[in-house]
């Protein structure tokens, strides 16, 4: 049963950015979450109209074993593979907060209300068994509101075309590059018109395309202060708004042609531009830095609690703060680009170690749940000898 914990305050800055035009989307899932209650009290009152995991986020959430105990003694006994008992506690627990968030998919024509599940990280240069991943997922989830995470790499491309051309809505995840969110862009385009081939209704396809923001001011920054000059310094901070606000004038772009044009007749929604890493990495930086300054309508921003928390306290949302913005933008990646800092190269990386951290904390993850497994097979083989 679940129970709903003592619900936090009305935030008047949530409730601003709501207005603007951002939905505000959980990035963090937990089983102790949904049973305490605290999912629950964050959907009610902090704005909160979706939810967003990755293999980081289930590996914290599985690894403390809180609340997870009865299902691994109950998978021990049955004898399943690590994998599938990993599969079989993460989307039980997507299939819990899908449940949660029904009514806000139902009012909101199925924008949000969405609950993300990622395909296993180990698969992200494998588009075929990308594929086959999200068609397992979408039917393991069971729920309309469920999206398929699928990293942007090169081979993510075609993968995210097919999979939307089934007729799965797709949260893509891992963009850093301009280059690459173009691609992207592209290919759920292709996947739209392929589903609308096949005769889907391409009202029931929604999709987000995951702009990370934070890694890459961590990344160019400690480039900037390596340099140590004033030019450089004076820049420390800004790459990332500006390539977060170049993204959102080429999906301004792209959703307003003729080919997207020809899709929106036939009953398309657009794909929205999603923040992602949106917690700053460096104390130095306000804490709402990245929910400020990238306030512009139909985005999404998925905020780990804190800054969640952070942006109800003391968040002050003036409005559209992206679309006024794009010289700038371009000037500020011009500077860091004439320091000799190479946008290309630090995208490339970005994108590297962004699969490699997901890999291994899905090696992790698996390595945690095979100790459990075994140790409570152990346990169960101790009782029958007993007997």
């Amino acid at each position: 049963m679940i129970t709903v914990t003592e619900a936090p305050a009305p935030a008047e800055a949530l409730k601003r950015l709501s207005e603007e035009g951002v939905s505000i989307w959980l990035d963090d899932l937990s089983r102790e979450r949904i049973r305490t209650g605290n999912l629950a009290a964050l959907i009610a009152t902090r704005n909160v109209v979706g939810v967003t995991t990755n293999p980081s986020i289930f590996q914290a959430a599985i690894g403390s074993g809180e609340g997870y105990e009865d299902q691994l003694a109950d998978l021990a006994v049955r004898g399943v593979t690590v994998d599938e008992a990993v599969r079989m506690m993460t989307t039980a627990d997507v299939r819990a907060a899908a449940d949660l968030l029904h009514d806000t998919y139902t009012t909101t024509d199925g924008r949000d209300g969405r609950v993300s599940i990622e395909v296993d990280p180990r698969l992200a240069h494998d588009p075929a068994a990308t594929v086959a991943e999200a068609k397992q997922l979408a039917w393991l989830v069971d729920r309309p509101n469920v999206m398929i995470k699928i990293p942007a790499t090169e081979a993510g491309l075609p993968a995210i075309t097919e999979v939307v051309g089934l007729g799965i809505s797709v949260n893509v995840t891992l963009i850093f590059s301009l280059e690459r969110y173009r691609a992207v862009m592209d290919a759920y385009l292709a996947g739209l018109e392929r589903a609308r081939a096949a005769g889907t209704d391409l009202s029931t396809v929604h999709s987000v395309a995951s702009f990370f923001v934070s890694r890459v001011d961590a990344e160019i920054d400690k480039r900037l202060t390596a340099l140590g000059t004033g030019p450089a310094l004076a820049l420390r901070g800004r790459a990332a708004l500006a390539n977060a606000r170049l993204a959102y004038q080429a999906y301004e772009e792209v959703f307003s042609g003729p080919r997207w044009a020809a899709l929106e007749k036939a009953g398309a929604h657009p794909q929205r531009p999603l923040w992602a890493s949106t917690g700053v990495k460096d104390p130095a930086y306000k804490d709402t830095l990245y929910v400020e300054e990238l306030v512009a309508p139909g985005t999404v921003n998925t905020m780990p609690e804190a800054t969640l928390d952070a942006t109800a306290d003391h968040g002050d949302i003036t409005g559209d703060t992206v679309t006024g913005g794009y010289a700038q933008a371009r000037a500020d990646l011009a500077a860091v680009a004439d320091l000799g800092i190479s946008y290309d190269e630090v995208v490339t990386r970005l994108e590297d170690d962004g699969v490699a951290k997901f890999e291994a904390a899905w090696e992790d993850l698996l390595s945690t749940v095979t100790k459990s497994l075994t140790s409570r097979a152990a346990d169960v083989n101790k009782g029958a000898d007993a007997e």
